[in-house]
């Protein structure tokens, strides 16, 4: 008996449904390795799924967001919980908009799979060490390991820097870019104020008033400024009054919360223990593409245990960071 396609239904229904600036699923430009297409999935759910499947997506519980994962605060949110919540985020922003809901969400569960351990202390090691390592072109190489659809390789390639300029190829892979963001600058602010490291009166008077006074009211305002402004347009845009003071809001982060010295004196620890890690591998002679395989995907746990147990330390590694 001949299985129902049912693929070709959703297909169909998405033509029926998005809207006209959709990166529709049968208008992909498909995967640098073709492949046969599934009877019951997108090629956009199924590289969701391969996602969610991965090692790189499981090793994310165990790497840092921005605050160590090892602080004593069960509710601390670790690189996973950061992707969940930017999944969240934009595909909120997707299913308003009518724009592609399921190649939204495998842009923003594999933005980070290739993020490596101790957060951006870390990527700043790796790229001393192999000289231009960033983490969205690392996600975006594992997507492509992966052999992903094309959009979302380029959605993953694009997410990081909203001030280059570059774009995705799609407003699907737009919204995650800004998704990112608004996660994380109401997340991070959020454990900041439970850490003790800063409070709502330190934010500025007017990003509260345009904003909100709590990290969920921001959150909401930046989500629905951004439909109310994209709505029936081909573009994923703010307004400018919010698109101020959000921008606002991300300098006084990186001023007073990222590079706060709490935050930023566990730094050399984290240089240590990862060129300690480079320097044994080199002496295990591994290629340069070897190691940075290796070191990219490690988590912060397996990082601290692999320098300790190359010095016999018998001590809890929980104690170093």
């Amino acid at each position: 008996m001949e299985t129902l396609n049912i693929r070709k239904m959703t297909e169909e229904n998405e033509k029926l449904m998005m809207s006209p600036y959709a990166c529709l699923s049968v208008n992909s430009l498909g995967r640098f390795e073709p492949i046969e297409e599934d009877s019951i999935r997108t090629c956009f759910q199924r590289d969701r799924d391969r996602i969610i499947h991965s090692k790189e997506f499981r090793r994310l519980k165990h790497k840092t967001q921005v605050f160590s994962s090892f602080e004593y605060n069960d509710h601390i949110r670790t690189r996973l919980t950061h992707t969940l919540e930017v999944s969240q985020v934009a595909r909120t922003i997707a299913k308003a908009l009518r724009l592609n809901e399921d190649l939204t969400e495998a842009i923003a569960l594999g933005h980070d799979i290739g993020h490596c351990a101790f957060s951006h202390a870390g990527e700043s090691v790796l790229n001393e060490i192999f000289h231009g390592f960033s983490h969205n072109k690392h996600s975006a190489h594992l997507a492509k390991k992966m052999n992903l659809s094309q959009e979302v390789v380029d959605g993953i390639l694009k997410h990081s820097n909203i001030e280059t300029g570059e774009e995705a190829i799609t407003l699907e892979g737009r919204i995650v870019k800004y998704a990112d963001k608004f996660a994380y600058l109401n997340s991070d602010l959020d454990d900041g104020i439970r850490l003790g490291l800063i409070s709502e009166q330190d934010i500025p008077s007017d990003v509260r008033k345009a904003l909100g006074n709590s990290s969920n009211q921001r959150l909401d305002t930046m989500i629905r400024d951004m439909i109310i402004t994209s709505q029936g347009k081909n573009e994923i845009k703010m307004s400018e009054e919010i698109d101020t003071h959000f921008k606002k809001l991300r300098n006084f982060m990186f001023e007073r919360l990222y590079f706060n010295e709490k935050v930023t004196k566990k730094d050399e620890t984290v240089k240590k223990i990862f060129y300690h890690i480079y320097e044994t591998q080199k002496e295990e002679k591994q290629s340069e593409e070897e190691i940075l395989e290796f070191m990219a995907g490690m988590t912060d746990s397996y990082a601290i245990k692999y320098f300790l147990n190359s010095y016999n330390i018998n001590v809890q590694f929980l104690e170093v960071l």
